[in-house]
């Protein structure tokens, strides 16, 4: 099974990236999965977490992720003493981030994967709601989903307005961390 933590701020859309992603993983790629938020009563911007879970065969244990394969960071500003509790080591951390080299020396157990999601949000959708980039971001680095699966998923779940944009943004991360991995 593989296990996906993310972190974000109220608004942000963590929970929504998530559900997302379980989605495209057993609507639309064959696997199971399950979505689920970790949050009380926070207002917007309060920090939240999210996770999924993903196997080939039916997950039965319902329990908050213990052991990250993944973590997506939507706020770096998330990233505190601590954070790397519960995380895998070697474990790809994805975070929302201009300069992916200041955290090289504090996580340098895990893999670390940047895009500046906020100006690719900003770019396409005039607003810093970076869910959909770091979803695509993490499409790409992790394997877990297609492209196709990714952008099938918004389709499913959101209006055809906002999934046009949101598309868009999905396949820009993509390329992104893709041209990353090539160095191109």
């Amino acid at each position: 099974m593989k296990e996906i933590r993310w972190h974000g701020r109220g608004g942000q859309g963590g929970f929504t990236a998530s559900r997302l992603l379980g989605i495209a993983a057993s609507i639309h790629g064959g696997k199971h999965a399950l979505a689920f938020p970790s949050f009380g009563p926070e207002r917007r911007g309060a920090p939240v977490l999210a996770f999924t879970k993903i196997d080939d065969t039916k997950i039965h244990d319902r329990s908050e992720v213990q052991h990250s394969d993944y973590v997506v960071v939507m706020d770096e500003t998330l990233i505190v003493a601590g954070f790397e509790n519960g995380i895998k080591s070697g474990a790809t951390i994805l975070i929302n981030t201009e300069n992916i080299e200041r955290y090289q020396s504090s996580l340098k157990n895990f893999k670390l994967v940047g895009l500046d999601a906020t100006s690719l949000a900003m770019e396409v959708l005039g607003r810093p709601i970076t869910n959909t980039a770091m979803y695509g971001a993490l499409a790409a680095a992790s394997g877990l989903v297609s492209l196709e699966a990714a952008l099938a998923s918004i389709r499913t779940e959101m209006n055809p307005k906002l999934a046009a944009l949101n598309e868009k943004i999905v396949e820009r991360a993509f390329d992104t961390i893709n041209a990353q991995a090539t160095g191109c």
